[in-house]
């Protein structure tokens, strides 16, 4: 055991490791013997790549060089492909055209008539196997988000099915073909806000409004085989299972835990019916994911090693397929049975490290003022180096996106990075991160840049008062809306950071509200206020009103095209930085968009960051590893 400084402790879990072969699982499908999933690759410039898996073990990859399946429907995509009887239909990045491959690949779609062009996702397939319909995003005059209906095996101009509401979800053909259920909503609301489910007799017209509206959110409606529609509703604050036929709405599974998610991405697959009514689901409790079934209105929780699961698909009578991971792997696919037996599918990747340097996270809740909030603690983990008699680690407080999102434990080897070298690391689940039901993720409504500030000083000061890290060292960073907790927690005087890197975060609140995409457009009249009436509030909570209260460094990492928060709001912030000779340090990537994939630039925003905070607590870089220094102006 060698006794070196937190942070400098050398590690096989470099950046080369973090990004080199990391792929990351957003789908999966069943395809009669066959199971179809993509693979999100950083080395191949973040291509979405599809992979069929047949019964015998066979792998094939199934797109041409060229071609990507993603699409950038809200921008932040999903639903981008779907798979039947050999054949695939998905958007391609490139021009966002919908493109079937079964042989031959052809385009289903028109040419992109605008700069921008359409847009197409989270497609279903006509029972009869005749048509498409999917959510159509139309850039031109405006933005349009609508359902359209299109052939499925030849080219065709799309026939709008829906149109009318600001936002349109989950067209689903019901067994017989005779009628679509949809999920729309308007501004300001988001999909975690307020939701309608419809249905509509694709014959007569009619229309039945099934469930939703203000005050709930309605999400992933799947139809059975006797045409009842199962939908999920916080209605009883939280994201349970429901019902509904021409008798009624009836509740399914009612839990005071989460089985939806927040509808960032499209096509989201957290339950599935089996062919004998019994429903394999994941649920969200305490901080951590599982798998359960329910049969005859008793839920049994299944003995599976997993702590996050983002797909499932019915696979036959007895069993399902899921993409999931745990605190010790990354996610990977699963042939999970209903008694909770497991057999791997897609390996999760083998990252050839000792189980000794990885870091085990425990849940924590702390105090925040009269509140409580939730978090993520993964304390310095390697088996050859100790820090100093005395001393204890640095830590990281790192905020994820959204804010409506939350912090996962599963295996991530860029959290590794850290805590291998010596930091302690928390991941905090502030007021307004889903996964503890509405009433929790409704605290930041009106409150942003005040609950998710405080609950972050809040578990810093509080791992540092149980002595678990050293409140002279404490970091903060975060992307996105993280990035904007980042600079507002720096924007204090009392705060009690030594420094923090922002992720493409928000320097200027009214700059986003007047320059982001239609999808979050309005999202913050909720989360601060109408704008401009409140331009009061969007001014107080701004960081870039606030430069006189920032005394700490600071480093801003920014993707150079990013569509959601431009880059003009990380240059609002290191000029006037800048200006104020503060030690600041940025690093703009070209090509990149919201949230980096590209692997070097991965690869060099990992080290740019561990390079700044050496600089900044005054500890050596661990040798070997070729770090090259980021640039700290004025330190």
């Amino acid at each position: 055991m060698q006794i070196s400084a937190f942070g400098s402790w050398a590690t096989p879990v470099t950046a080369g490791l973090v990004t080199g072969a990391a792929v990351q699982l957003s789908d999966v499908q069943v395809d009669g013997d066959a199971v179809v999933w993509s693979e999100r690759r950083p080395a191949e410039g973040g291509r979405n790549q599809i992979i069929r898996r047949d019964a015998d073990g066979t792998t094939t990859e199934l797109l041409p060089d060229g071609f990507d399946a993603r699409t950038s429907v809200h921008e932040y995509g999903g639903g981008d492909w779907w798979v039947r009887d050999g054949v695939v239909w998905f958007a391609n990045w490139s021009d966002q055209r919908l493109y079937r491959l079964g042989g031959e690949l052809e385009p289903l779609t028109p040419e992109p008539g605008t700069p921008r062009g359409d847009r197409f996702a989270d497609g279903d397939l006509s029972p009869d196997g005749a048509f498409l319909v999917a959510v159509r995003e139309r850039h031109g005059d405006g933005v349009r988000n609508e359902i359209v209906r299109l052939p499925a095996h030849r080219p065709g101009e799309p026939e709008v099915l829906v149109s009318g509401p600001d936002f349109v979800a989950s067209p689903r053909f019901s067994p017989d073909g005779q009628a679509l259920a949809w999920i729309s909503w308007d501004h300001p609301s988001m999909p975690w806000d307020d939701t309608v489910l419809t249905v509509r007799n694709l014959g007569t017209g009619e229309e039945t409004v099934v469930a939703g509206g203000p005050g709930e959110s309605v999400s992933e409606p799947r139809w059975q085989a006797d045409g009842s529609l199962l939908f999920l509703s916080d209605r009883t604050g939280w994201w349970n299972l429901y019902r509904w036929s021409p008798a009624g709405v009836e509740p399914v599974i009612v839990l005071d835990a989460e089985i939806g998610v927040p509808g960032w991405r499209l096509g989201t697959r957290r339950y599935v019916p089996l062919p004998d009514g019994r429903i394999v689901f994941a649920r969200w409790s305490g901080g951590y994911d599982g798998l359960a079934l329910a049969e005859h209105g008793e839920v049994t929780d299944l003995d599976v090693p997993f702590s996050a699961i983002s797909a499932i698909r019915a696979a036959g009578p007895d069993e399902v397929v899921v993409l999931a991971g745990s605190p010790t792997a990354e996610p990977g696919a699963f042939l999970v049975s209903a008694k909770g037996s497991v057999r791997t599918l897609r390996a999760p990747r083998e990252l050839g490290v000792d189980p000794a340097y990885v870091s085990v996270p425990e849940a924590i809740s702390f105090p925040s003022g009269e509140r409580t909030a939730h978090g993520l603690f993964y304390p310095p983990a390697n088996p050859e180096f100790d820090g100093p008699e005395g001393a204890r680690p640095p830590l990281i407080v790192m905020i994820h996106g959204g804010p409506t999102a939350s912090a996962v434990p599963v295996l991530s080897p860029a959290v590794q990075f850290w805590t291998s070298r010596g930091f302690g690391v928390v991941a905090v689940n502030h007021g307004g991160s889903t996964g503890f039901g509405r009433a929790f993720r409704e605290q930041l409504l009106g409150e942003w840049g005040v609950v998710d500030v405080d609950d972050c000083l809040a578990a810093a000061r509080w791992l540092a008062a149980q002595g678990r890290v050293d409140g002279e060292k404490l970091l903060i960073r975060g992307g996105s809306a993280g990035g904007y907790t980042t600079l507002a927690a720096l924007a204090r005087e009392d705060t009690p950071f030594a420094g923090g890197t922002d992720l493409y975060g928000i320097a200027d609140l009214a700059v986003l509200a007047a320059d982001t995409h239609k999808f979050e457009s309005r999202y913050l009249d909720r989360l601060v206020g109408p704008y401009p009436q409140a331009s009061d509030v969007y001014a107080e909570r701004s960081p870039i009103h606030h430069i006189d209260r920032f005394s700490r460094p600071l480093l801003v990492l920014q993707g150079a095209d990013d569509p959601v928060v431009p880059p003009n709001q990380s240059e609002l912030i290191v000029n006037a930085l800048r200006e104020r000779e503060l030690p600041v340090a940025y690093v703009l990537f070209p090509g990149e968009q919201h949230g980096f994939r590209r692997a070097e630039n991965m690869h060099r925003a990992l080290e740019a960051e561990l390079s700044f905070y050496s600089q900044i607590l005054g500890f050596p870089l661990p040798p070997g590893e070729g770090i090259e220094p980021v640039v700290v102006e004025n330190l």
